[in-house]
């Protein structure tokens, strides 16, 4: 009797084991659907049209995604389609007959009368049964509707900084700075060593200026913690232009002590194309611009004949504005949402579920030169010095809670105090009213 209870024990354990390899732990078999990946919920023989309606002229990033879920699904056909004066026909657009499947939103568009269709026609893209892996996106640029819901989900991101010509900084032994002391530091450096601007940027229009972008991420590091401070900002109280003064004596010292030449940099027509074609002349250590103008360099090295002669590398940084080190302004660029009134919902939400994670949503950042709003950026070098800024240092206008209206005061009074069309006394005075 004690052999055969010994026998049927060994035999159970034995049982029990086989089976636990079999099934494995719930915590297995997570990791192994992380491991095989986007794996297909519905009929892979669906046959179905996808639409996806956005601003771009040409959206090839998001077309070679096209091609990926075709691998999954091959009878899905799906499109971009470019709707002309985006902003103000998207609403027109998803009440017609025509209506997109999915389509870009923006933050920005939230709670503004004007956009309201744009918001109203958007699924819930929280809802668990849809299984999207959000987990995957930087919580700080996933628009807080303070309901819970969310209309729309980052694809691309975006943030200031500067170009930077490295194989310059290598070739005069000096690098690439890192704090407000060293960038003023090496800016003298490069003067004395015959470089006529070491620091330029875009300073005919407000927008994406050479003022904003030193301006705005550090600004943002002023306020992110003045619950206060905000609110006068949003509300445009008539004593909230005082929070703007320290940032505006902080650009003024910047562009004194850095040398920055602002006929010269009036030269440059544009905050794209010319931006990068002057920075491409080789002759520019640093080149402030954003996310978006970065998008375009690749491009545009085989358009630049100066380039093309004398190629050289180059990587796109944080300005550092403070002794702590640089800020990292971390905003949605582009986001999609998917149209709850879609005659294709279910495949619509296929797609998404394919898009969202850090594999595809790197792959199509990085195709299109955009920061990936992953926490991963990794698939792109470019954006490498982002990637380790401090948490802490990460600073986004959706958490801090700043509306673009008061943003867009804060450009106005950068600009006319840049320009010199204002004192900063004046610009202070002035806020709730810049621009009207």
């Amino acid at each position: 009797m004690t052999m055969k209870k010994l026998f049927c024990v060994l035999m159970t354990l034995a049982m029990l084991l086989g089976v636990s390899a079999c099934n494995g732990s719930p915590k297995q078999e997570e990791e192994q659907a992380v491991e095989e990946g986007f794996v297909p919920s519905l009929d892979t023989a669906s046959e179905c049209s996808i639409n996806v309606a956005g601003g771009y002229d040409n959206f090839e990033a998001l077309e070679a995604e096209f091609d990926r879920f075709n691998e999954f699904y091959p009878n899905v056909e799906l499109k971009f389609t470019k709707v002309d004066d985006y902003n103000n026909m998207i609403g027109t657009v998803l009440n017609g007959n025509d209506a997109p499947d999915i389509y870009v939103n923006y933050s920005w568009m939230f709670g503004r009368d004007q956009y309201k269709s744009s918001i109203d026609h958007a699924q819930d893209l929280s809802d668990p049964a849809l299984r999207l892996d959000l987990d995957c996106i930087r919580s700080n640029i996933i628009l807080n509707t303070g309901d819970g819901t969310l209309p729309m989900i980052p694809v691309f991101s975006n943030t200031y900084g500067m170009l930077v010509n490295n194989d310059l900084f290598e070739k005069e032994g000096l690098a690439v700075p890192t704090t407000y002391q060293e960038l003023t530091d090496v800016c003298k450096a490069l003067k004395e060593k015959g470089y006529e601007n070491p620091l330029m940027g875009f300073s005919k229009e407000e927008t994406t200026s050479i003022f904003t972008l030193t301006v705005y991420p550090y600004f943002c590091s002023l306020v992110a913690d003045d619950a206060e401070a905000v609110k006068k900002l949003n509300s445009f109280d008539p004593s909230a232009g005082e929070y703007l003064r320290p940032a505006l004596e902080k650009m003024v010292q910047l562009l004194n002590e850095c040398g920055v030449d602002l006929e010269k940099c009036n030269e440059i027509s544009n905050n794209y194309d010319a931006v990068i074609l002057r920075f491409f002349e080789g002759d520019v250590p640093m080149m402030t611009c954003s996310g978006d103008t970065v998008s375009g360099t690749k491009k545009r090295e085989s358009r630049s004949e100066a380039f093309i002669a004398h190629p050289f590398a180059y990587s796109f940084v944080p300005v550092p504005m403070s002794e702590e080190g640089a800020n990292f302004l971390d905003m949605p660029n582009l986001q999609f949402s998917v149209n709850k009134e879609s005659k294709n919902i279910e495949m619509a939400d296929e797609f998404m579920l394919f898009l969202v994670s850090s594999e595809e949503l790197g792959l199509m950042a990085q195709n299109k030169g955009l920061m990936s709003p992953t926490k991963d950026l990794s698939f792109n070098s470019m954006y490498a010095a982002f990637g380790s800024v401090p948490e802490d240092r990460i600073l986004s206008p959706e958490v801090i809670g700043l509306t673009d209206d008061a943003v867009k005061q804060l450009r106005q009074a950068a600009y006319a105090v840049g320009t010199g069309s204002m004192s900063i006394d004046e610009a202070v005075a002035a806020y709730g009213t810049l621009g009207q």
